[in-house]
């Protein structure tokens, strides 16, 4: 028997995922699950497109570990695109784009997760007090299919991520990460390598 909480909460994500259809620039694919209120924000001529059956989980209730935000999903710029592939999981992570961000098919990303293709400023080191007024231009990111992103990590510009992978908790991506890897720390590195055909 369905207790009354697991109702109210059905009732919310019924809710919110019904008003998250009429978004303008938004792509939703069959069988997209909105567990409570995502934030979602598309600039003129951008795009969010999410595949079939996709997650997005805004509701500390029954996840495993403690979610500090909702879902952000930012298109933040004139002709950003994010990408998100079918059966991708996606928990009280942010996805900000000034270019693109792709995700594969059937990625699990946990609670806290900063996906992010720019660094929002530039450097400015000839002049460090103009930094405010500066924006960067953003490199894409691309995290291939099956891919398992821990706790609390970020992915910075410009990487890819390739298909099989785990991304450890707490993990800081700045460079390319390979196939069939794990790959932890901060900054992050390979710690074990997986070949299926030993």
């Amino acid at each position: 028997m369905m207790t009354i909480s697991k109702m109210l909460f059905k009732l919310i994500s019924f809710y919110f995922k019904k008003k998250v259809f009429f978004i303008k620039d938004l792509d939703v694919g069959d069988g997209v699950v909105i567990k409570g209120k995502p934030i979602i924000q598309i600039s003129k001529n951008a795009k969010i497109a999410l595949g079939k059956n996709v997650t997005l989980n805004s509701l500390n209730y029954g996840y495993h570990a403690n979610m500090y935000s909702p879902v952000k999903l930012m298109a933040d710029r004139e002709h950003a695109i994010i990408k998100i592939g079918d059966n991708t999981r996606i928990n009280g992570a942010c996805l900000h784009a000034y270019n693109s961000i792709e995700i594969g098919k059937n990625c699990l990303i946990a609670a806290n997760v900063q996906i992010l293709d720019a660094s929002g400023h530039e450097l400015s080191f000839e002049n460090p007090s103009n930094r405010i007024n500066t924006s960067s231009e953003g490199k894409p990111v691309v995290i291939e299919d099956n891919v398992w992103i821990g706790l609390n990590a970020i992915i910075l510009a410009g990487v890819r991520i390739g298909q099989g992978s785990v991304i450890g908790a707490n993990t800081v991506v700045t460079k390319d990460v390979p196939s069939m890897v794990v790959f932890v720390g901060s900054p992050g590195k390979v710690v074990k390598k997986v070949d299926l055909n030993d």
